[in-house]
């Protein structure tokens, strides 16, 4: 990718577009949370990281648990210098292989198959939609301590406090997120493993009938994005 192609600005439309073209998981697992990040929400996240906070054009990029690869490909398509996503489910790092070949980004990304231990070094950026810990309690705390660990500034996807309906409507009205508080236990957590909670930013969500369990055809919920910097005294 050239230099005149990273330094572009991006639309956040064309970026959703761009995210549109890479294929979900096919046979989601229930036990590792496998909720495709949507073109939406990944775009947002990815904007903000991009051109609000610089952090993506340029910079070194960790994906921790990647599945097919949305969020790396969208920092290689934005101008990333680096990245590399890592994933523990074979298929899901398979099928990101696959999608980076499709959209002639094969070379800019670093796929890797494992647990997130495995990864070593440091980056710029860390940006994770990691399990919320729904079926694994607490699995959300490993994947926030290995990118306070790994980047300098970490992007991650954490499920809203509560079922906020009308806060989904004032969302889906207005520019698709809106600056919120954080939960007081992240908040601790991330200042507990050397980092601070910049910002804080609720962004609503659907996602179909995947599971067995789902009693409804779609689910609107809310999630929030973590602009967290990391400390490295």
């Amino acid at each position: 990718m050239g230099e005149h192609a990273q330094r572009r600005i991006i639309r956040k439309l064309a970026l959703e577009r761009f995210l549109s073209e890479i294929a979900p998981q096919l046979s989601p697992q229930a036990r590792l949370e496998q909720y495709t990040t949507s073109e939406s929400v990944a775009a947002i996240m990815l904007n903000i990281a991009a051109y609000v906070n610089d952090d993506v054009v340029g910079k070194s990029l960790l994906d921790l648990g990647c599945g097919t690869g949305r969020l790396s490909l969208g920092a290689a398509y934005l101008g990333a210098q680096e990245v590399v996503g890592i994933d523990i489910d074979k298929r899901a790092i398979e099928a990101a292989a696959e999608n980076s070949k499709k959209l002639d980004l094969a070379g800019n990304v670093q796929w890797v198959l494992g647990d997130i231990k495995a990864i070593s070094g440091q980056f710029d950026t860390v940006l994770q939609n990691p399990p919320f810990g729904v079926q694994t309690r607490e699995a959300d705390r490993a994947f926030l301590m290995k990118a306070l660990e790994s980047g300098k500034s970490v992007y991650s996807l954490h499920n809203h406090p509560e079922t906020d309906n009308q806060l989904i409507r004032q969302l889906k009205a207005g520019s698709g997120f809106l600056r919120v508080q954080p939960s007081p236990f992240l908040e601790q957590f991330v200042a507990k493993h050397g980092g601070a909670v910049k910002a804080v930013y609720a962004i609503p969500i659907t996602i179909p009938r995947l599971f067995d369990f789902h009693t409804q055809a779609k689910h609107n919920f809310v999630v929030d994005l973590y602009v967290i910097e990391a400390s490295k005294s």
